[in-house]
């Protein structure tokens, strides 16, 4: 069974900086289209970061272009989210997922149709 685990979620003070990890189990992460998902509380799920198989060039959604970061290692099977500058609208569960099919980076952050899911770490960006 495919498994993507979270990990790096916590409490923060604004400003500070996050580093999420995903480590992804059951298949090779190298030819896989990954990406960063969240939602806050009463809110629906958004594409934060996202990064196409084929795709040179990661898309961010806006807010936190710039600030936010999206790696992978294929070594290791992790893929990363570096949240830099945190603000308190950075509060929510941020989700990694992979899909095997996607190519283009902002069309799955924006269609979010991904076949594989993790179950979410919590962010809390607060002072």
């Amino acid at each position: 069974q495919v498994q993507l685990v979270e990990s790096g979620g916590g409490l923060v003070q604004p400003g500070r900086s996050l580093r999420l990890s995903c480590v992804v189990d059951r298949f090779t992460l190298d030819y896989y289209a990954i990406g960063w998902f969240r939602q806050a509380p009463g809110k629906e799920r958004e594409g934060v970061a996202c990064s196409g198989s084929s795709d040179a060039n990661a898309y961010y959604k806006a807010s936190v272009q710039g600030r936010f970061t999206i790696s992978r290692d294929n070594a290791t099977n992790t893929v990363y989210l570096f949240m830099n500058s945190l603000k308190p609208e950075d509060t929510a569960v941020y989700y990694c997922a992979a899909d095997p099919t996607h190519t283009e980076s902002q069309l799955m952050c924006v269609h979010q149709d991904m076949d594989y899911w993790g179950k979410g770490t919590l962010v809390t960006v607060s002072s």
